[in-house]
């Protein structure tokens, strides 16, 4: 499989100027690891915490396995023994030289509460996703700002970019292995994360005693994609008690696996709903789970809206997250019709999204993000995102653009 240059490079080596450590987390199989060793270009020792053998001696010895490493060193899977965060900080403390360490860990509870306690001040920590279709199209590494302004502009015209139609990826996602490898079998691969990680991750993490009925909760949690989260729906639907859906849908957030849009604070004068609403990060994930395997019935189905409105709230944590940033987005819906899938706050600006899966946008399309714009500062900005390839005007003060941020 071939090796497809990351956005989060980038931020990765800009960290590495001035940190003397970097966290890399993340779900499995985005491509931690690939990351690092390659973009490094075999300058830092690897060594995985995963094998036993390597793990064993670091545990026994702690001391003596980081004083035999020559510096800077890649430590993968880190969450595999977490005590060495200690040891690492006490290393740290002595030097403070940046770039020395390099740590990969799939995102887990345990992992996360001791590299914020242990290693504050010492370590970046940035978080790399599955694939944005910016990666795979080959388009330029940008900012949140620039990326803003590309898409938020009254200028139609952009770079060429080969992008995935819409329905493939809503099919493979942004997984390296089945999005770079046209041979894997879609089915077969998803399936297996699925099992590999409700086996290997989540038993200890969730305190899950039945995993099938944890399974059933991943399922209904995947057809929920794109909708007004309800926790006591959920947990009943699923069989188990509130706390205990709480706590299983909090392992899968912080394991990067889900993604919970918080509601805008401001109600702009009308009552607004205060649940967040919840997302499938990988939109092929998303679709295996819904049972959908074909390009007819993602097309045909009744959840189409709802998952080319995860695909692109996808897009812009992904963003985020490749320029070392947590998101600051959220969505707006009153207790009417009214309603912006994506609101970015920036520099005291408000810029709203409001999806749609058409191809063919008409100006009706711009009616949800135009009643929206009356109601807030004149300085906030509004587009309507769907199924196009280039920006085009819309109606007056407005534009449509592509649902993805690649052009």
């Amino acid at each position: 499989m071939r090796y497809l240059t990351r956005s989060l490079g980038a931020t990765v080596k800009a960290a590495l100027e001035t940190f003397p450590a970097v966290l890399v987390t993340g779900a499995r199989q985005t491509g931690k690891t690939t990351l690092l060793r390659e973009g490094l270009s075999g300058r830092a020792r690897y060594l995985s915490l995963e094998r036993p053998d390597v793990r064993a001696r670091a545990l026994d010895d702690p001391v003596g396995f980081l004083g035999e490493v020559s510096e800077p060193t890649i430590l993968d899977e880190i969450q595999y023994a977490p005590e060495l965060l200690h040891y690492v900080k006490d290393l740290i403390d002595r030097d403070r030289s940046p770039g020395r360490w390099l740590l990969t860990g799939s995102q887990t509870l345990p992992l996360m509460r001791g590299a914020s306690q242990t290693m504050s001040g010492r370590v970046a920590i940035l978080r790399l996703d599955s694939l944005s279709v910016g990666e795979v199209a080959g388009a330029p590494k940008r900012s949140v700002d620039e990326v803003l302004s590309r898409v938020f502009s009254s200028s139609t015209r952009g770079e060429s970019h080969p992008v995935p139609s819409v329905t493939d990826w809503l099919l493979r996602g942004g997984f390296p292995e089945p999005r770079l490898n046209a041979a894997v079998d879609r089915q077969l691969w998803f399936g297996s994360y699925v099992q590999t990680y409700l086996e290997r991750d989540v038993r200890d993490l969730a305190q899950v005693a039945d995993l099938e009925t944890f399974r059933r909760f991943v399922m209904l949690l995947g057809a929920r994609t794109g909708t007004v989260l309800n926790m006591a729906h959920l947990g009943r639907d699923a069989g188990v008690s509130g706390p205990t859906a709480k706590r299983w849908l909090s392992v899968l957030e912080t394991s990067g696996l889900v993604f919970r849009l918080q509601p805008y604070h401001r109600s702009f004068g009308k009552r607004v709903r205060k649940s967040p609403k919840i997302y499938v990060l990988d939109p092929g994930l998303a679709t295996f789970v819904l049972g959908l395997h074909s390009a007819d019935a993602v097309v045909q189905g009744p959840s189409l809206g709802q998952l080319v409105e995860t695909a692109t709230v996808s897009e812009w944590v992904k963003l985020f997250h490749q320029n070392g940033e947590a998101p600051t987005i959220s969505y707006w819906q009153s207790n009417t019709t009214a309603e912006v899938d994506l609101i970015i706050e920036r520099n005291s600006t408000l810029y709203g999204i409001e999806v749609k899966a058409t191809a063919t946008p008409q100006p009706r399309h711009g009616d949800g993000i135009a009643s929206w714009l009356g109601l807030v500062d004149s300085s906030a900005r509004g587009v309507v995102a769907c199924n196009i390839d280039r920006p085009t005007a819309l109606r007056r003060g407005l534009r449509a653009v592509p649902w993805h941020l690649a052009w």
